[in-house]
């Protein structure tokens, strides 16, 4: 069931939940609606809840503490989670009262309540489906704006999720691009795809090469949105994202444990998607190219192999240490094309790239790798605005030499159990030309995550709304 939006109460919900600031309550608001001739004592933090009950109505008041300044990036977490606890109440008719908050405050109860009532169990059947809640927010007719672009978001969020937690059976490189070439359609962006004979044509064996082993053929996908208008043929933004549909590890094959959740590894990608599908949903005045270079890394008699050496579309030889780094080969490829056909003015890449960041920065931040101070400080800047965190990692030339090969250019992993992150970072930039305004992001530890919402780790849509941030930045910067 959709999120419902009116600008005045339904007529018989059986929960009202207001939200506050911390120490900002309306009292007004809270006697009027609660029954009550008195406001209790209210001693609130962030995502705590208080509930009164009506004394006439078979009603429910809750108190929903936003917290303070601090706590605003979050704010969507508590929308959704209260609404996931109420869930098990199979009659759940529930009114959001958010005319009294800020357009920022009332984009997050958008995207945390449409979120809330994203049913995961898409492959359930008969008994095992779950009671849709009823939900409705109530806002101001001046909020509008803020409504839809809450919605824009939200719904975008929800598609990039449910690519990334798609089966990998059903989610195939070609699976991905379909995806792609449909949300172009409807949202005004074009799409080409990149198929085996012309990734051919175009020498991009770094693709091919980790794609060989699979029958489900390695495809590039690139997305172009460009506003009505906009007159300079360079875009202003270019994205390349990781698109592994399902990672193996290929003859160096992982440990069963966990593996299952290898169709995660293309997260990169569908960020990618879902910025550029964001950024035409909200026709933002950035001229904007994204590609995802999408294979399946499996294992068969076809698969390369660790010694190998290929080649890649940037003309580079490459040494293949370990066939479980396969994202970084399609990366190059990708980067690379990117570089050459359109030059963009400002680079970044998305990854779930390595174990090593999460290494070093758990999973609660995405490492951030680049020379470009202003960039860095700016992707940093919107992360934070929006719960998306970014911790910066050294990129010194020193750690270039241990991704020197004896027999090719470069080879895909260092010989030392240490530093993987930037080693694998420094293996990227060698196929950006010297781009100067080049961003990695590494988001393996990130965008696929234990939460409250689910038994086990599930997708949370990770830079989609940290890219679109970025954007209406250096947007309003112009």
């Amino acid at each position: 069931m959709p999120l419902k939006l009116k600008t005045s109460l339904s007529k018989k919900p059986n929960v009202i939940i207001i939200p506050f600031e911390k120490n900002k309550e309306d009292h007004a608001l809270i006697k009027d609606l609660s029954g009550l001739s008195y406001v209790p004592e209210i001693n609130l933090n962030a995502k705590e809840t208080m509930a009164i009950f009506h004394p006439e109505k078979n009603q429910k008041i809750i108190l929903l503490c936003l917290g303070e300044a601090k706590d605003k990036p979050k704010t969507h977490l508590y929308f959704r989670s209260i609404v996931h606890q109420l869930k098990s109440k199979s009659d759940l008719v529930a009114d959001v009262i958010v005319t009294h908050l800020s357009d920022d405050d009332v984009v997050n109860a958008i995207i945390g309540l449409r979120l809330s009532l994203v049913n995961i169990g898409m492959f359930k059947t008969g008994n095992h489906k779950t009671a849709e809640p009823d939900i409705t927010l109530v806002h101001s007719k001046e909020q509008k704006s803020a409504v839809e672009k809450g919605l824009q978001i939200a719904e975008t969020q929800i598609n990039v999720m449910h690519l990334v937690d798609m089966p990998s059976n059903i989610k195939t490189p070609e699976y991905m691009a379909d995806y792609a070439i449909k949300s172009g359609k409807e949202h005004g962006f074009k799409v080409t795809i990149f198929d085996k004979k012309k990734l051919k044509e175009k020498k991009m064996n770094a693709i091919m090469a980790v794609g060989q082993g699979s029958p489900n053929e390695p495809v590039m996908i690139i997305m172009e949105y460009k506003p009505k208008g906009k007159k300079s043929d360079r875009p202003q933004l270019g994205l390349v994202g990781k698109g592994i549909s399902f990672d193996t590890g290929g003859i160096s094959i992982k440990p069963a444990t966990n593996m299952g959740y290898m169709k995660c590894d293309m997260a990169g990608g569908a960020a990618v998607i879902g910025a550029v599908e964001l950024a035409a949903r909200l026709q933002l005045d950035v001229h904007l190219v994204g590609i995802v270079p999408a294979a399946e890394n499996s294992v068969d008699g076809l698969a390369y192999r660790p010694g190998d050496v290929i080649g890649s579309y940037s003309g580079k030889s490459i040494e293949v240490i370990n066939t479980d780094a396969e994202g970084r080969l399609v990366l190059a490829d990708g980067l690379a094309y990117m570089v050459d056909k359109y030059n963009p003015e400002k680079l970044i890449d998305l990854a779930t790239l390595t174990g090593s960041v999460i290494q070093a920065l758990g999973y609660l931040t995405a490492g951030i790798f680049t020379h470009n101070d202003e960039m860095a400080a700016q992707l940093i800047q919107s992360g934070t605005t929006v719960n998306e965190n970014l911790w910066r990692m050294p990129l010194w030339e020193e750690y270039a030499v241990e991704m020197n090969s004896d027999i090719a250019d470069i080879k895909n992993l260092s010989a030392k159990p240490i530093a993987g992150s930037i080693t694998a970072a420094k293996f990227l930039e060698a196929f950006v030309a010297e781009h100067p305004n080049w961003v990695h992001l590494d988001i393996a530890g990130v965008a696929f995550t234990d939460s409250e919402f689910a038994k086990s780790r599930i997708a949370n849509a990770f830079g989609v709304r940290l890219l679109v941030n970025y954007m209406e930045h250096f947007i309003a910067k112009s």
